[in-house]
C-alpha cells in the first residue's frame, strides 16, 4: 500500500538551498574564536609594570635618593612606600602590603623579595637590583622572605591551576543543569563538588606537584569558596536568564576573568586598569586567595575573600529569583502519575528544574 501524502515517511525535507543560518553561526564561531584568542593573547602581549606596591627602607636621605632613582628609571611602574628600616619593610611584604622593598644605609643596599607573591615581580626587582649594583659598582644582594616550594620555584603549578579553578566551576554548572533536575539534589551537587574538588585539587598541588607548602584544610577552603562562587554564578545566571545566562558565565569567568586573574604574573603587571578588574571576578579573587592562604598565613586575604563572598551570594540570589519565576509559570513541575503517587507539586523541595 503506498503511504499517504501526511506519512511521517514522507514528511516534506527542510529546504536544502538555505544557507543563512550555517552562515551566520560560521561568523558567530569566528568571532568568538578572535575574541577569546585577544582575552588570552592581549594581557601578556602588553604586560608591564604598574604601580606595583614596593618599600624602601632606611635613614631618610639615603632612602628618599633611592626612592627618586627608581622612579625616574620606571616611571609609573612602582607605587613607592618609604620606611624607617629593613624589618619594617620585611613585615610589609609578608603582610601582603608590598611585592618587595630596598633597604639601604647609605652605603649598602639590599633588595627584599616575596616569590610567593609573584614569582615575575621578583624577577623585575632582582633585575633592578643588577642595574643598582652596576650603578654602584658594588653587587646588590638580594633576599627571598618569601619563596615558593622547592619543588616548584617557578611558581608553575599554583599558575596552571587558574584555569582549572574557572573552568571547574563553570563545568559543575553546566553538567548539573543538565543531569540533575530535581532542586534538593542540584544544591548537595553543586556545594558538594565545591568542597570535594577544593580538596582535590589542592591536594594534588600540594602533595602532587609540591606548589604549595601551606596549612592544608585553610588553602583548600579558599579553593571551595572559589569554586562555590563560579559555580553558583553559573547556575544563577542560567536559571534565571536561561541559556544566555549560561553564555553569559562563560564569558565572564574564562574568557575574561581567567586571562585578567594575574595568577600566572601578577595584576600589576597587567594593562593598566584591567589588573584591578581581574581581582573583582572569581578567577583573579581564587587565586589572590590561594596566594594568601597557601603561603602567607592568611595576610591579604580580606579583599578576595569579600569578593567571592559577594558572587557566591549574587549567585544564591540569582538562583531563588530564577526558581520563583519558574515556578510562578508552573515550569516543570509534574503532575501525579498514573499510579496515584504524590506528585512534586506535593514536595515543593524536590521540583524539577529545567536542564540546560
Amino acid at each position: 500500500m503506498t503511504p499517504s501524502p501526511s506519512s511521517p515517511s514522507q514528511a516534506p525535507a527542510p529546504p536544502s538551498d538555505d544557507w543563512r543560518r550555517p552562515a551566520i553561526v560560521v561568523a558567530g564561531l569566528v568571532v568568538l574564536f578572535l575574541a577569546m584568542l585577544s582575552a588570552f593573547a592581549l594581557p601578556p602581549l602588553h604586560s608591564k609594570p604598574h604601580d606595583i606596591p614596593i618599600a624602601v627602607a632606611g635613614p631618610s636621605g639615603p632612602a628618599g635618593q633611592l626612592r627618586d632613582q627608581l622612579r625616574e628609571q620606571d616611571p609609573g611602574a612602582f607605587d613607592i612606600a618609604t620606611l624607617g628600616n629593613g624589618q619594617e619593610a620585611k613585615d610589609r611584604i609578608l603582610d601582603r602590603d608590598a611585592y618587595g622593598a630596598f633597604v639601604t644605609d647609605g652605603t649598602h643596599t639590599t633588595v627584599l623579595v616575596a616569590g610567593a607573591a609573584s614569582p615575575a615581580v621578583a624577577n623585575t626587582l632582582k633585575t633592578l637590583a643588577v642595574q643598582l649594583g652596576e650603578a654602584q659598582g658594588a653587587a646588590v644582594p638580594v633576599e627571598d622572605v618569601r619563596p615558593l616550594p622547592p619543588d616548584d620555584p617557578t611558581g608553575a603549578g599554583l599558575s596552571a591551576g587558574a584555569f582549572p579553578l574557572a573552568l571547574g566551576g563553570w563545568i559543575c554548572a553546566a553538567v548539573l543543569l543538565a543531569t540533575v533536575p530535581r532542586q534538593r539534589q542540584r544544591v548537595v551537587a553543586a556545594f558538594a563538588f565545591s568542597v570535594t574538588g577544593a580538596m582535590a585539587l589542592t591536594a594534588l598541588l600540594q602533595y602532587g606537584f609540591g606548589s604549595l607548602d601551606g596549612n592544608y584544610w585553610l588553602t583548600s577552603a579558599g579553593a571551595a569558596l572559589g569554586i562555590a562562587a563560579t559555580a553558583w554564578t553559573i547556575l544563577g545566571l542560567r536559571t534565571a536568564f536561561g541559556n544566555a545566562g549560561l553564555g553569559l558565565g562563560a564569558v565572564t569567568m574564562i574568557f575574561v576573568g581567567n586571562p585578567l586573574s594575574g595568577l600566572s604574573s601578577a595584576p600589576e603587571l597587567l594593562p593598566s586598569g584591567w589588573g584591578t578588574l581581574g581581582q573583582f571576578l572569581p578567577p583573579g579573587a581564587t587565586g589572590s586567595l590561594l596566594r594568601s592562604f597557601a603561603f602567607f598565613d592568611g595576610a591579604g586575604s580580606a579583599r578576595p575573600l569579600i569578593v567571592l563572598s559577594c558572587w557566591l551570594a549574587g549567585g544564591l540570589a540569582l538562583y531563588v529569583i530564577g526558581l520563583r519565576r519558574l515556578r510562578g509559570k508552573g515550569a516543570a513541575v509534574p503532575s501525579a502519575n498514573s499510579e496515584g503517587k504524590p506528585s512534586s507539586e506535593d514536595n515543593p523541595s524536590e521540583e524539577l528544574l529545567p536542564t540546560a
